[in-house]
């Protein structure tokens, strides 16, 4: 039958659970989304996100029961998000995650958020095999990691401020278009000329693997107050030259990377994975280095429950066992 075990996601602003057997076969996986709570304020109150968890955690992990058609007793492990991420919106999880691995008196273990990204492209159809160099982009980080095998991975670099992902949300709030931005910003993008208006690329230092997008959001702010033209036709032009400078330096520092690595097989994870730009910049850059791409289904580039089981599984297998004394983290190590 496998081993079936629950994951439980609640870093940031999503509720999810899922039901993962033997680490790789996803029996169900429901993510609940808090868009609509935090859209009129242009991102995440923390506050607000804490609250709408607490409200969510049990029906989001008793939806997916049923749509495993799996009872609690059939539950063989727990894996919670123990961070990094929002202090309060992981206590909710990590807290929910102990106590239920407790009362079942079954295993469990905290896992990082960050890994779990990874971890959920093992969860494809095909998976990347190792080694490949991944580049991780989301709301809270933006980084680069080279994995020669699922339990070991190398961080080659990271955000210095803003992540990819907060940069795509801040551009939408002074732009008035809305929260989640990285989503508005793809659609609207496709209306406008990339290269009409062109932003600063922020390599920070080319020959580093490390990102930087506070400057290219202060230069689309600067552009805006002085460019007060909010025609639908310059909005487009805006986000779309400021899109395609972030896609360029993430796809450029993945494909280096991996020249620098010896490596033929790149990757996207995280929530900008989603971006469709991206994607077919990936696909395109990558192909002219004849280097294999591993992109992510739609649904498990975001935040899900999924990747927190799978890699969980694996963590639980290895003979690792959560405390009840273990606490959560707000900020990677």
């Amino acid at each position: 039958m496998g081993l079936i075990v629950l994951g439980i996601e609640s870093s940031c602003d999503e509720t999810a659970a899922a039901l993962v057997r033997d680490g790789n076969r996803v029996l169900a996986s429901v993510v609940a989304s808090q868009d609509e709570v935090h859209h009129r304020f242009g991102g995440v109150v923390p506050e607000l996100a804490s609250r709408r968890h607490l409200e969510s955690i049990i029906p989001v992990m008793r939806q997916a029961l049923a749509q495993a058609d799996v009872e609690l007793a059939g539950i063989d492990g727990v894996a919670a998000t123990r961070g990094p991420g929002l202090i309060g919106s992981l206590l909710v999880g990590f807290s929910f995650a102990k106590a239920l691995a407790f009362a079942l008196q079954v295993p469990w273990i905290g896992v990082n958020h960050l890994e779990g990204h990874i971890h959920a492209l093992f969860l494809e159809a095909s998976p990347p095999p190792c080694p490949f160099v991944v580049l991780l982009a989301s709301g809270g980080h933006t980084g680069l990691y080279f994995v020669s095998d699922p339990m070991r991975m190398e961080r080659l670099g990271q955000t210095r401020d803003d992540a990819a992902g907060e940069a795509f949300d801040k551009v939408a709030k002074m732009l008035a278009l809305g929260y989640p931005g990285g989503a508005v910003i793809d659609r609207l993008a496709r209306q406008g000329d990339p290269d009409r208006i062109r932003f600063p690329r922020p390599y920070i230092d080319k020959e580093s693997f490390d990102f930087s997008f506070s400057g290219i959001k202060t230069a689309v702010g600067r552009y805006v107050r002085e460019h007060p033209d909010k025609q639908p036709q310059h909005v487009a032009d805006i986000v779309a030259g400021f899109q395609e400078a972030v896609v360029e330096v993430l796809v450029y520092k993945l494909i280096r990377a991996a020249r620098q690595k010896g490596c033929r097989r790149v990757a996207l994870a995280g929530g900008v994975a989603a971006n469709s730009r991206l994607r077919e910049r990936l696909l395109r850059d990558a192909g002219t280095e004849s280097m294999e791409v591993h992109l992510p289904s739609l649904p498990l580039c975001g935040d899900n429950a999924a990747m927190v089981a799978a890699l969980g599984y694996r963590l639980l297998a290895a003979g690792q066992r959560g405390s009840l004394d273990d606490d959560v983290f707000s900020r990677p190590g």
